[in-house]
């Protein structure tokens, strides 16, 4: 039996176990997953994977990761990966297997905690929204195309017959200022590979605008969509050393008011829901992949802004991803200096941050 094998039966007996024991079956369990409807998924970003360390080493995911997650009410967790994590750049259709293994571990922690694997190409042949930029271009260069269509039908083979209430693919994350018509072209493509290998995978694929604009070109291929909640980036990106003249912003407050512009939870609703929930009539399942803000917005700000953000997707039903779980956006080890840190398991545990995401 080999680890797809294992991973699938395994979950097959899990959910046989629970019936036949009488202990009640998770929420996820319970629901119909289909792109058209996705459930409210709520759960933050694991990012151990998302890029290559130099000596090419990644750490592993941690199941204490998964375990808390669920002790605390959460049942989502988007993996953000580079392909050069299991990938040499000068062989871009061979895959180390063994490096394949820390993820099956993350799928595995998933089903045995009852939290939801979502899969993303944080770096794909040919794009990333971070440097260094690939060498090739996914949106011009056939052999970036054809290698991007390769790793996505090598994941569609080892995980079919995997549930979609355990795992889903998201393509590619944040494509950039792209044409329409272009981005299209390539999701087509990536689409028609995974379901050569699995006709019934749960497929998300990321707005335009770095995630930020529906993709209504998308609509008629049965998969679902995944927004950002970034905005406005005066309050998220507040002195992010990434982006360019984030150090130049004024503090943020919120509401935020912006030359003559004033933002707040109603122009929050009017921008960024809205717009998808237009796509929604079409169909189209709506998740927010990534979300939240950066250490140097003042903690109150940063609660104000996120209280409302949540309020907005409750009502619209749809489910998010906090980018991170430990870091500069999340809830533990985030390295604030504006907060008293609760001191749980080893870590420094935003406890305040941590209440308002649980009631959202």
């Amino acid at each position: 039996m080999n680890r797809r094998q294992f991973l699938q039966t395994a979950g097959a007996l899990a959910a046989a176990a629970a019936v036949s024991s009488g202990w009640p079956l998770t929420a996820s369990e319970m629901k119909s997953v289909t792109a058209s409807k996705l459930p409210r998924w709520r759960g933050f970003n694991l990012t151990e994977k998302c890029v290559k360390r130099r000596g090419g080493n990644t750490p592993p995911f941690q199941e204490s990761d998964f375990a808390l997650l669920a002790e605390w009410g959460f049942d989502f967790a988007r993996l953000p990966l580079s392909y050069l994590c299991w990938t040499d750049p000068e062989e871009l259709v061979k895959v180390r297997e063994a490096d394949l293994k820390d993820i099956d571990d993350a799928v595995d922690f998933g089903r045995k905690h009852g939290v939801h694997i979502n899969l993303n190409l944080h770096r794909a042949p040919g794009y990333c929204v971070n440097p260094p930029k690939e060498p090739l271009d996914l949106w011009k260069d056939e052999k970036a195309l054809e290698a991007c269509a390769f790793h996505w039908a090598h994941l569609a083979r080892r995980y079919k017959g995997i549930a979609n209430d355990r795992v889903s693919f998201d393509l590619l994350n944040e494509p950039a200022n792209i044409a329409e018509e272009a981005y299209v072209r390539v999701v087509k493509r990536l689409v028609q590979a995974i379901r050569a290998e699995d006709p019934q995978r749960l497929i998300i694929a990321d707005g335009l605008r770095w995630g930020r604009d529906p993709v209504h070109g998308l609509a008629e291929l049965g998969i679902a969509q995944s927004t950002r909640g970034y905005d406005p980036m005066q309050v998220s990106h507040y002195k992010a050393n990434w982006v360019r003249g984030a150090d130049a912003y004024a503090e943020p407050t919120w509401p935020l008011k912006l030359n003559d512009k004033l933002f707040d939870k109603e122009r929050l609703r009017q921008d960024r829901i809205e717009p998808w929930q237009q796509l929604e009539k079409k169909g189209v399942g709506i998740h927010v992949g990534e979300w939240g803000a950066f250490i140097h917005t003042p903690h109150k700000v940063v609660l104000a802004w996120m209280g409302d953000c949540l309020d907005l997707w409750k009502e619209a039903g749809w489910g998010w991803a906090l980018w991170n779980f430990r870091g500069g956006f999340g809830v533990l080890d985030s390295g604030r200096t504006d907060i008293k840190y609760e001191d749980f398991r080893g870590h420094r545990l935003d406890r305040d941050m941590l209440n308002l995401l649980q009631k959202g």
